[in-house]
């Protein structure tokens, strides 16, 4: 079967609808060789999912930190699952998101709308999201539609938005080199950033040991992708791809669903990096 990886999706162990089993089927279905489940924050995934001879799995998470005061998220890939330093700065992330969630649902009782932990104790997640208050919202009649319930309650200016509080990037970057895996800058076209802003969040994240750049993901247009490819060679980057997928419900998502990398893109591929020990053929 020809090589085929898809480097970034999620589970519902952080904020995907599916099992690890349905991902691993599906990839299958998809004809991927190789899948990298990247959760927000947790590895329980990987406890579940192993490579067969159909499929390689990746061990890989996908970290919330911060960079200036934005959130930048930084996928980590080919990593030790048993890493003691990486598992400590999971368990204080999800205990910040923990945290998070309390501070919503003491918000939404200041406004007579109750059931949110009860709503999230019924969920197999292990990071808590802003996506699962909306699912609650949602369901329980407060909003119309997971966009509604972001700018009503959950956006900046939102009724019950509470600030996060993540890693510095420099050291979820560190720590994710520290346990044996290649950290990748996810979906970098989609955060609110100009040119020279990305740039020195580039140079920021080499600075630290970042080594790869998503520039081909879902929904991405044809000019950030070149835009991206770029960047990615000007600053000596390996270049990764993956779905991001969360849901078969978005029908405009899948797995394997994204732009296969351009000719200049895949001279840089991940794939080809040294650390790299998933056979590719």
């Amino acid at each position: 079967m020809p090589f085929k990886a898809d480097l970034h999706c999620h589970s519902y162990y952080s904020d995907g609808k599916h099992s690890p089993d349905f991902l691993y089927q599906r990839a299958i279905e998809r004809g991927i060789t190789h899948l990298a489940i990247t959760d927000h924050d947790s590895l329980a995934a990987h406890a579940e999912v192993a490579s067969g001879e159909e499929l390689t799995i990746i061990p890989g998470v996908e970290l919330s930190t911060d960079w200036n005061g934005l959130e930048i998220h930084i996928v980590g890939l080919g990593i030790d699952t048993q890493n003691p330093a990486l598992l400590k700065l999971l368990e204080a992330q999800q205990e910040r998101r923990r945290n998070r969630i309390a501070s919503f649902d003491d918000r939404l009782a200041a406004l007579n709308i109750h059931g949110l932990k009860d709503y999230m104790a019924t969920l197999p997640c292990h990071s808590y999201t802003r996506t699962h208050v909306a699912d609650f919202l949602v369901s329980a009649g407060h909003s119309k539609n997971h966009q509604k319930a972001f700018k009503k309650y959950l956006a900046r200016k939102g009724k019950i938005y509470v600030p996060a509080q993540w890693s510095p990037l420099a050291i979820a970057v560190q720590t994710l080199r520290d346990a044996g895996g290649i950290a990748v800058i996810a979906h970098p076209g989609r955060y609110p950033l100009s040119r020279s802003k990305l740039q020195q969040l580039l140079t920021d994240f080499k600075t630290a040991g970042g080594e790869a750049m998503e520039v081909s993901y879902g929904n991405i247009d044809p000019n950030t992708r070149s835009k991206l490819t770029e960047m990615a060679e000007a600053f000596s980057l390996y270049t990764s791809q993956g779905s991001d997928f969360h849901s078969q419900e978005a029908h405009w998502t899948d797995l394997g669903r994204f732009p296969e990398l351009g000719t200049q893109a895949k001279k840089n591929a991940i794939w080809l990096h040294p650390g790299w020990h998933f056979s590719a053929s």
